[in-house]
């Protein structure tokens, strides 16, 4: 195995995500995943980003954040990347299949604030492979930038099933072995959720639209999308202006269904509490999505 050296490539405008996909699909039934296998080290580099506020009001409507609010959700910076993740993961050079690809976890860090009408360089790269006992994880750094200073970043998991030899886990996550967390609200999900939250994020993955396109890779019908389930309870539970968020995708959430979001006691009131959170299945408690905020730095 080679390792390819660091690159920046500097983009002069948001990436059309339609022909990404579509590469990317076209590309998935050639890739071999590993975790050991090369991958190019480019981080893209898109200056003078503003973001589109029509589009802003509909992500915020399909999450449940409040419209019009001066600064961007605490998830916004994610769908701003997402773009320019795509670049990435849809390439020749990015081992694993674009298809079927499940996002499995995310870290976000918000230093401040972040103006809805600020100007900002944003930055993506894929920071690495590793072994999992269900195939191949990626690891996709987002960072934004306000001038100099860096304002919010996220490192996400993303995950290619494959066959592999790496052992089971000796034990569930300490996580799934706890009990449920005080039940705050109930949400009935209608069978357009994905396609509604595909339509505000440009995240059109089969896997969210329709049975029809979700039945090929598992999934007897449609599954919402894991942003839309952090950014749902994060729009309930509420952030600190500087906040650290961290979230693993358990389970999808088939459409339509109903879940309950869960939250600590003092942690559900929408003013920026920390504590962990959850989304369990309201029929079965199944655990969908398990969830922590703090304030950033930490105490």
């Amino acid at each position: 195995m080679t390792t390819a050296t660091p690159t920046t490539s500097t983009l002069t405008g948001v990436p059309a995500l339609a022909p990404l996909l579509a590469r990317g699909a076209l590309l998935s039934p050639l890739k071999r995943p590993r975790p050991d296998a090369d991958f190019a080290r480019t981080r893209l580099v898109l200056p003078g980003l503003r973001v589109n506020l029509a589009r802003l009001a509909a992500y915020e409507r399909v999450c449940g954040f409040p419209t019009g609010a001066d600064a961007l959700p605490v998830t916004y910076p994610h769908v701003l990347g997402f773009p320019l993740a795509m670049r990435l993961m849809s390439g020749r050079d990015f081992p694993l299949p674009l298809l079927g690809l499940v996002h499995t976890s995310i870290g976000i860090t918000r230093r401040t604030v972040v103006p809805a009408t600020g100007a900002y360089e944003l930055a993506v790269r894929v920071e690495g492979l590793a072994p999992h006992r269900r195939g191949t994880e990626a690891s996709v750094v987002t960072e934004l930038r306000a001038g100099a200073d860096l304002v919010w970043e996220s490192r996400s998991t993303y995950l290619a099933r494959h066959r592999t030899t790496a052992p089971p886990p000796a034990e569930d996550p300490p996580s799934e072995r706890r009990d449920p967390l005080p039940v705050r609200a109930e949400w009935r999900l209608a069978g357009d959720t994905g396609r509604r939250y595909g339509a505000a994020s440009g995240d059109r993955n089969p896997i969210h639209l329709h049975p029809l396109t979700a039945r090929p890779f598992g999934f007897p019908r449609a599954i919402a999308h894991g942003m839309w389930t952090v950014a749902r309870c994060l729009a309930e539970h509420g952030t600190p202006d500087a906040a650290v968020v961290r979230a693993e995708f358990r389970s999808p959430v088939l459409l339509p269904g109903a879940v309950t979001y869960g939250a600590e006691d003092g942690a559900d009131g929408g003013g920026g509490a920390g504590g962990r959170f959850e989304l369990r299945g309201a029929r079965d408690g199944r655990l969908h999505l398990s969830g922590e905020v703090g304030p950033y730095p930490a105490a």
